[in-house]
């Protein structure tokens, strides 16, 4: 047991000193493209579906 609160010791001490410096880096511009990209696609197919049903709405009710 001893051994395992040692480690967790050693462990806490060395986050400690980072000081929660952790380097995770900044969203990159690519990213930004994919995720604007992504969703003004799915914006677009939605309103494509929506103009589809709207536009055919007395088509589809007699299905």
């Amino acid at each position: 047991m001893t051994k395992y609160a040692i480690r967790l010791s050693q462990w806490l001490k060395s986050r400690i000193e980072e000081g929660g410096h952790d380097d995770r880096g900044d969203i990159s511009i690519t990213t930004i493209i994919i995720w604007v990209a992504a969703v003004a696609g799915a914006i677009a197919i939605a309103g494509t579906i929506g103009l589809v049903i709207a536009r055919y709405n007395a088509n589809l009710a007699g299905i």
